[in-house]
């Protein structure tokens, strides 16, 4: 099974420390969130040069924080700073309360705006000049940075229908948070798959995120969940994607149980469609360290199967 963890260990130097550990327990991927060290990016970079072929995605970097012309030069020299394959550019525009109410500017299109970025950084990724008069974007510009020799992948984190359907026609697939199998089944992977045969690509990766704890109580698991992971549920974004999988909050969404029931949860959300698990793993009870390690060792086991 394709399962990653969530990147970030506080300084750079146990970031790079918790690839080498990742790749050496069979997991297949860290994915970082934009805020990681200030920017995950150059502990990236490092980490990359420390291992051999773990996965290491961004889930996310925002995009109206960033433009293209910028983040295709960031992404460009990530992947060359790596000196391999492996570096993933999830991006998204993030939630209206921190674009708006944070950095004071419009969310009004969101789609459209994700639409137009996606048009000027995909080319730019590739060494290619971009010329695009949009609503939202005018761009005339050349990379500054030299592609490396091999691909950067593109994951579009898409929720609404819109999203899905850009991410399906012009990115390698999407990276959800707080979507379980019933989601990812009955909204996200027909949606994305459609956009994707429609316009010839290959078959979309969905990279499904879901806090993760194996514990006796499922009770107390949910308790903790919803204590750790309650402000997602106040995002409009994951609500809807919450809402599709019947889900009253995080809390419901989060994958806990013993060892058997956590596994058929991982199961299902391949069996759903998803093509890659993230994990985020978080402890319940008064052992934190040994809940972690007892979440940890089950999911080392289900990545090397």
């Amino acid at each position: 099974m394709r399962i990653g963890l969530t990147g970030g260990a506080g300084t750079v130097d146990r970031m790079v420390e918790q690839a080498e550990r990742a790749e050496a327990d069979g997991f297949s991927s860290l994915w970082y969130a934009s805020a990681v060290a200030g920017d995950p990016l150059i502990a990236m970079a490092l980490a990359g040069r420390a291992t051999s072929s773990i996965e290491l995605g961004t889930s996310v970097l925002q995009t109206y924080t960033c433009h293209p012309v910028l983040q295709a030069n960031r992404a460009l020299a990530t992947a060359s700073a790596m000196g391999r394959a492996g570096f993933t550019l999830g991006i998204g525009p993030s939630h209206k309360p921190a674009i708006e109410d944070s950095y004071g500017l419009s969310y009004d299109h969101a789609g459209r705006h994700s639409e137009e970025y996606l048009r000027v950084l995909n080319p730019l990724l590739r060494g290619e000049a971009v010329a695009f008069e949009g609503d939202d974007l005018r761009v005339h510009a050349s990379p500054s940075a030299r592609p490396p020799d091999h691909e950067i992948p593109v994951l579009l984190a898409a929720l609404a229908p819109r999203m899905l359907r850009v991410a399906g026609e012009m990115t390698a697939g999407t990276i959800v948070w707080m979507g379980n199998a019933q989601a990812i089944e009955t909204h996200v992977a027909p949606r994305i798959t459609t956009a994707a045969t429609g316009a010839g690509r290959p078959a979309p990766r969905i990279v499904a995120g879901l806090p993760v704890a194996v514990h006796d109580d499922v009770a107390a698991a949910r308790a903790r969940a919803a204590e750790v992971f309650a402000g997602y549920g106040g995002l409009a974004n994951y609500r809807r994607l919450l809402d599709i999988g019947g889900a009253s909050g995080p809390a419901e969404a989060a994958i806990v149980g013993d060892e058997a029931s956590v596994a058929a949860q991982i199961e299902a959300l391949f069996d759903a469609g998803a093509t890659d698990v993230w994990a985020a793993p978080f402890p319940v009870g008064d052992d934190a360290k040994g809940s972690r390690a007892r979440t940890r060792a089950l999911l080392q086991e289900l990545a090397r199967a």
